[in-house]
């Protein structure tokens, strides 16, 4: 049976013309090497080497031989260039999905423009959708991992990786009374009178859980006028005067300029986490390079704040 290894025998012997060399070449014994091509002539049926007074070459037989041979060991060696890629999560696929709040966090693009330019040769596509959305995603396999803001219990296929605890921002529509010149922190209970501009829980409990135990924490109950499904329409109906609302500190570069935001004075649990959410039984190298860069963009911003 005709294997790589005679393959590459017998191109080293048509690229040496020697049998000598050749053996040299392939750290062969000469008659092992001898042998090793009369079995191919004797499978063949026919010379695949003229023996000349100094040395060997193919016979036409075997120069068609030698031609086939190469394209073969060139496909096989790329073969192998294409699984060790993709062993080390170099090439294939990779689908990340992300809530909304999610994205707008800088270490989500600034980790997915990382990957693209260090490993091109991986496909990556995206999804935006809820915590909930992204989880049935994770379990039914059609995404590899999900950056969401809610930390996801009670899902043992699930792996959550905790990246960061992000502070929130107290968010003020114009003129509002209570934005402060002088920059310092306001309390929480300082908003009980006010009315809230906040995000739907079914598509963002991970916001807007945290926002109303806070506040319950500081002694009142929100009054909440209006609910919006995504952080940006939430500042935009603040900036509309609807009322104030509550907002990770990630989004005060990406958020209507007449909107003013303010620190808040220290005030139980009033943070929004970021997620890392995969499977637990996932083991795509792709997959394992993009963890890698999220936790090293993660010391980078660490570092440089």
């Amino acid at each position: 049976m005709m294997d790589l290894r005679r393959l590459r025998a017998f191109v080293t012997l048509a690229e040496e013309g020697s049998v000598t060399r050749a053996a040299e070449r392939l750290g062969m014994q000469q008659p092992q090497l001898t042998r090793l091509l009369r079995a191919m002539e004797a499978e063949f049926g026919t010379a695949l080497m003229e023996r000349l007074p100094r040395g060997i070459r193919p016979t036409e037989a075997g120069a068609a031989l030698l031609n086939e041979a190469r394209q073969v060991i060139v496909k096989v060696d790329g073969l192998r260039a294409v699984v060790g890629k993709a062993a080390r999560g170099e090439q294939g696929r990779l689908a990340i999905g992300f809530t909304g709040s999610a994205a707008l966090h800088p270490l989500v693009p600034r980790t997915l423009r990382q990957f693209r330019m260090a490993l091109p040769a991986v496909s990556v596509t995206l999804e935006e959708a809820t915590a909930q959305e992204l989880v049935e995603a994770l379990l039914r396999e059609r995404i590899d991992a999900a950056f969401v803001r809610s930390d996801i219990i009670d899902m043992p296929e699930v792996r959550m990786e905790s990246i960061l605890d992000e502070p929130m921002l107290a968010a003020l529509p114009p003129g509002h009374p209570l934005a402060r010149e002088d920059g310092q922190p306001l309390p929480l209970a300082c908003l009980a009178a006010e009315s809230f501009v906040l995000y739907h829980r079914p598509t963002q409990s991970g916001l807007h859980d945290p926002i109303i135990a806070a506040c319950r924490a500081a002694g009142f109950d929100p009054v909440v006028v209006q609910e919006a499904p995504r952080l940006p329409s939430t500042l935009s109906l603040v900036a509309a005067g609807f009322g104030v609302s509550l907002v990770p500190a990630s989004i005060r570069d990406q958020a209507p300029r007449v909107v003013t935001f303010h620190a808040l004075a220290e005030c139980s649990g009033l943070s929004v986490p970021l997620r890392f959410a995969t499977r637990r039984t996932s083991t795509s190298g792709p997959l394992l390079r993009f963890r890698e860069m999220v936790r090293q963009v993660q010391r980078d911003e660490g570092s440089s704040g």
